[in-house]
C-alpha cells in the first residue's frame, strides 16, 4: 500500500471526516491516553513512523459505553486490529502503518444501543487520531392489534398514531389479519408514548380516548385498541306511555264500557245504529204506516174473528129479511083470490 506524505495526510483526514458523518473528531488532549491499558489497546506489529486511532464511545445522552467491540480492516480487507472499549468508553489502537482502514463496530456492548455503519479511518504517522462514535438507541418493536370489544375478534382497517409529547412518531394501520407492526425510534433510555386511534374499522365506533404506555429501547411493545359496533337504528315510539291499563290488561276494577258478551249495568239490549239517519222532529206528528191495498189498517190486534162473526150475522139477517118479504108476498096473493100452484 502506498503511504501518503505527511503534508498531504491532513487534507485526506478532513475529507474522511466529512464522508463518515457519524464520526466526530474530538480534541487530541481529551481523547488521547498517555498509557492505555492492555485491554483497551489494539495489538499490531510495530513499524517505523506508525500512527494510531483513539476511540471514545458514547450514546445520544452523552453517557460512555463500555464493552463495545471494534475491528480495523486494512485496504486488502484483512483484520489489522480489534478490541473493546474500557469502563471509560475508550479504545486506543497505535503502532498502525499509516494509511486508510475500515472501522467496523461488531457489537455495541449494550442491549439498549445499536451499532453504527462501517466507516473509513485514516491513520497518520506519529498521531493517535481521536474519534468519538455515538451509538443510537435501538428501536422498539411495536405490534398493533385491533379487537371487537365483545368477541375479541381481530379487526382490519384500524389506524392509530403513536407519538411522544406533541409529535407523532409512527402511524400504523391493521391489515386483513387485524394486526400491524413497526419500529418506534428512541432518543433516550426511557420513553413515554401515547396512542390515538384516528380511523375505526368499518362498522365500528372510533375509540376516542388516548392510551399511554412506557417503553425502553429494544423492547417489544404490544398496543391493543378495542372498538364497539355502531348500534343499529331503532324505531322511535309514537305513543307516549300511559298509566292506564290497555284493553288486553286485566284489572280488578270493573269497566263501565259495554262488552258484547256482558252488557253493562246501565245498559240493556243495544239499539240499532242510527248513524246517517236524520233525527226525528219531536214536534211533528208521527206518520201512519201505509196500509197495502185490500187489507185493513193494522190496529195492533188481530180482527179476523170479528169480521167472520159479523159476516155471519149479516147473512142471517139478510136471509130473515128475504124470508119475511116472500111471506108477505104470498099472503098478498091469497087475499086476491089467486090459486097457489
Amino acid at each position: 500500500m502506498r503511504i501518503r506524505s505527511a503534508r498531504t495526510l491532513p487534507a485526506a483526514i478532513a475529507v474522511a471526516a466529512a464522508v463518515t458523518g457519524s464520526l466526530s473528531w474530538a480534541p487530541t488532549a481529551s481523547a488521547q491516553s498517555t498509557e492505555p491499558t492492555p485491554s483497551s489497546t489494539l495489538r499490531n506489529a510495530g513499524e517505523a513512523e506508525t500512527g494510531g486511532v483513539a476511540i471514545l464511545k458514547k450514546d445520544p445522552g452523552g453517557d460512555v459505553l463500555a464493552g463495545a467491540s471494534f475491528t480495523l480492516l486494512d485496504s486488502a480487507g484483512k483484520e489489522a486490529a480489534n478490541g473493546k472499549t474500557d469502563a471509560q468508553g475508550q479504545l486506543v489502537s497505535n503502532d498502525l502503518t499509516p494509511g486508510v482502514y475500515r472501522l467496523k463496530e461488531v457489537t455495541s456492548g449494550s442491549p439498549l444501543h445499536d451499532t453504527v455503519d462501517d466507516q473509513d479511518v485514516i491513520v497518520t504517522p506519529g498521531v493517535d487520531m481521536p474519534l468519538t462514535i455515538v451509538d443510537p438507541f435501538k428501536d422498539a418493536s411495536v405490534l398493533l392489534k385491533a379487537k371487537d370489544d365483545k368477541t375479541g375478534k381481530l379487526l382490519p382497517g384500524s389506524t392509530v398514531n403513536i407519538g411522544s409529547g406533541e409529535k407523532t412518531i409512527l402511524t400504523l394501520t391493521t391489515g386483513s389479519d387485524g394486526t400491524a407492526s413497526g419500529k418506534l425510534p428512541f432518543n433516550a433510555r426511557n420513553g413515554d408514548f401515547w396512542v390515538k386511534q384516528v380511523k375505526a374499522p368499518k362498522g365500528y365506533e372510533i375509540h376516542k380516548p388516548s392510551k399511554t404506555f412506557k417503553a425502553q429501547p429494544g423492547d417489544p411493545v404490544t398496543v391493543t385498541t378495542t372498538n364497539a359496533k355502531i348500534p343499529l337504528p331503532t324505531e322511535k315510539p309514537t305513543d307516549k306511555p300511559s298509566d292506564q291499563p290497555t284493553p288486553d290488561t286485566p284489572t280488578d276494577k270493573p269497566s263501565d264500557r259495554p262488552n258484547p258478551d256482558r252488557p253493562g249495568k246501565d245498559e240493556e239490549t243495544p239499539e240499532p245504529s242510527t248513524v246517517g239517519a236524520p233525527a226525528p222532529d219531536e214536534t211533528a206528528p208521527i206518520a201512519a204506516t201505509p196500509v197495502p191495498a185490500g187489507s185493513l189498517a193494522h190496529t195492533g190486534a188481530d180482527a179476523t174473528p170479528w169480521l167472520i162473526g159479523g159476516a155471519g150475522l149479516l147473512i142471517v139477517a139478510g136471509g130473515g129479511a128475504l124470508f119475511a118479504a116472500r111471506r108477505q108476498r104470498t099472503d098478498s096473493s091469497t087475499d086476491d083470490g089467486s090459486v097457489e100452484s
